[in-house]
């Protein structure tokens, strides 16, 4: 049996096809891309054009799951909760069984309390992206400077305090015609998404956090969190397929 597993994200879809004895092979598309070049609206339903993706899905079980309130109907997959399938991706990217999930995809945040392997309590902010990929996309360009370079920066962070991602950009702006360095500024927006993300991680605390999502790639977000909040944070390989892989993990039960 093939397991294949879709995470239909807002910026990227993540695919992640499973074997038996749990081999992934893991596949990334542009959302716009996937949309318009694989997929159709058939009778109220997603039709997924697998063979254009290279993809056999003969006697393969399909488990999809979608970005925030977004609902899926996928023509011949089951669908699950976004949440159930990035909790059990993580537990099975780490090993780990008792931990708080930090989740920041394109344009939403989620945060998720583990005990035992299964989800105890979670919050979630899909109504603003100022604690997201997209907000650290916008802010590096406002910087000129690319996103690994932006993950590099935690020291001595210039003071944000706009909770808005749009009045974010102004302020940013602002200090940059104040004079203040590039690394300052960089730091400045890492702490800033932790600034936003903190009351979530203290209501669902932890000793551990377990990353995930494209923002994981985010080192210097992630020792942000570790100084702040004194929790071991585990950013775990390919975190940003924890929500396809969790769909594979569902589907083998």
């Amino acid at each position: 049996m093939t397991y294949i597993g879709l995470d239909l994200g807002s910026r990227s879809v993540k695919i992640a096809i499973m074997s038996e004895d749990r081999t992934c092979r893991l596949q990334k598309l542009d959302t716009i891309k996937f949309y318009r070049e694989y997929g159709a609206k058939t009778g109220g339903q997603l039709t997924i054009d697998f063979s254009a993706l290279d993809l056999d899905i003969k006697g393969a079980e399909i488990t999809a799951t979608g970005y925030g309130r977004q609902t899926v109907d996928i023509q011949g997959a089951r669908v699950i909760p976004e949440i159930k399938a990035h909790v059990l991706g993580a537990v099975y990217l780490t090993g780990l069984s008792n931990f708080t999930l930090l989740d920041l995809g394109g344009q939403d945040s989620k945060v998720a309390l583990v005990r035992n392997g299964r989800l105890v309590d979670f919050l979630t902010n899909d109504k603003c992206a100022a604690s997201t990929g997209r907000y650290l996309e916008n802010m590096a360009a406002v910087l000129n400077i690319s996103l690994p370079e932006l993950s590099l920066h935690y020291q001595t962070p210039v003071d944000l305090t706009s909770t808005c991602a749009i009045f974010g950009e102004s302020e940013l702006i602002d200090k940059i015609v104040q004079g203040f360095s590039v690394s300052s500024l960089a730091a400045g927006v890492n702490d800033s998404i932790f600034k936003r993300i903190h009351p979530m991680l203290v209501k669902l605390a932890s000793d551990t956090v377990v990353f995930t999502g494209g923002v994981a790639h985010n080192g210097a977000l992630a020792e942000i969190i570790r100084q702040k909040t004194g929790a071991a944070v585990v950013v775990p390989a390919n975190p940003e397929y924890a929500g396809a892989i969790g769909c594979c993990i569902h589907a083998r039960g």
